[in-house]
């Protein structure tokens, strides 16, 4: 997707993460949510298109409406979402100003789940056996899913919560008093982002695992210019706070790197090399324990070459889990 006047963001994104309740008012306009989000697809992959442009990339996908329901769209994107879309008079078009817009990729991946549900409500209104056609992989159901408005207005409202947790490791459950900050989405389980205390570092806490959830009735203070999303710009998963941000260079064979990038494992990867032997992609991350499990789950199709440090990890565990067969 191209910024207005230079640069790139990755599109779609993967990331889901604080949005706010007048979102969920849109979400049985199904309509108005496809408008939405077309406006956004034909001004972000295109180059500053014009107004009639976009009304004709509507009309193509079905949406017959008046320049005055497009403009009304652009304004509400702008002022509902925080995503400013703005006329370039130099280049004659329309375009992102993504340093200027909140939240952009929750904004898109918010959009990417709305239109897919609307999708599938749809067929199912169609034909009420249109499930027989559909496979969901199965998680034993949601645990915690009924958490996320309480804590959604929490978080907005800077509202402490009390709850229990139980701890994977120890599988001892403890009480905490939290100052919530966001709510985080990694492989389907969802996640709360908060603040201990007084202290100024950050703890994630799977919502799965929490019990007896309270809202407290006392507002916090949120300090001043943190935003713990960003502490997650580096990262796959969710550890920030173990390792450097660095390079790191894999190397797929042509077959698994044909998934790499039509899934790309983070938003800075690029590619850096490709021949029928291989393709070589580079990433700025911070090596974590999620990137390391997404490597090992690739097997003999990825090889770490850069850094060192990063295969010879990789070489280690593999060479123990080789034991176990042994």
């Amino acid at each position: 997707m191209e910024k207005c006047g230079k640069g790139k963001i990755f599109f779609p994104p993967e990331l889901f993460g604080l949005v706010d309740f007048k979102i969920w008012k849109y979400m049985s306009k199904h309509g108005t949510i496809r408008r939405y989000t077309l406006i956004i697809e034909k001004i972000g992959r295109n180059q500053y298109p014009t107004f009639e442009l976009i009304k004709d990339y509507l009309f193509e996908h079905g949406f017959e409406v008046s320049s005055r329901t497009i403009q009304r769209d652009i304004e509400q994107i702008r002022f509902e979402f925080g995503i400013e879309i703005k006329y370039d008079r130099s280049r004659s078009g329309y375009c992102i100003d993504t340093k200027s817009s909140i939240n952009m990729d929750s904004f898109l991946r918010f959009f990417e789940i709305v239109n897919t549900a609307e999708l599938l409500t749809e067929s199912l209104k169609e034909s009420k056996d249109i499930l027989n056609y559909i496979s969901f992989e199965s998680y034993g159901g949601l645990r915690g899913i009924e958490y996320l408005k309480p804590l959604l207005f929490a978080i907005k409202n800077h509202r402490s919560v009390a709850f229990t947790h139980e701890n994977f490791d120890s599988g001892k459950q403890r009480k905490y008093f939290v100052r919530p900050y966001l709510l985080k989405e990694y492989q389907n389980r969802w996640y709360l982002v908060g603040v201990i205390g007084d202290s100024n570092e950050f703890r994630t806490f799977g919502i799965d695992r929490i019990l007896n959830l309270e809202v407290q009735k006392e507002a916090f203070r949120p300090k001043a210019k943190i935003n713990p999303a960003e502490l997650f710009e580096n990262t796959v998963g969710l550890t920030y706070s173990f390792n450097e941000l660095e390079e790191v260079v894999l190397s797929f064979t042509p077959l698994q790197a044909k998934y790499v990038k039509s899934l790309p494992l983070h938003k800075s990867q690029e590619i850096i090399e490709d021949n029928e032997k291989e393709v070589q992609v580079r990433l700025r991350i911070i090596p974590n324990f999620e990137f390391k499990q997404k490597i090992m789950m690739l097997g003999e199709t990825v090889k770490v070459i850069e850094p060192k440090w990063l295969a010879n990890d990789i070489k280690e565990s593999l060479t123990s889990a080789l034991k176990n067969y042994n």
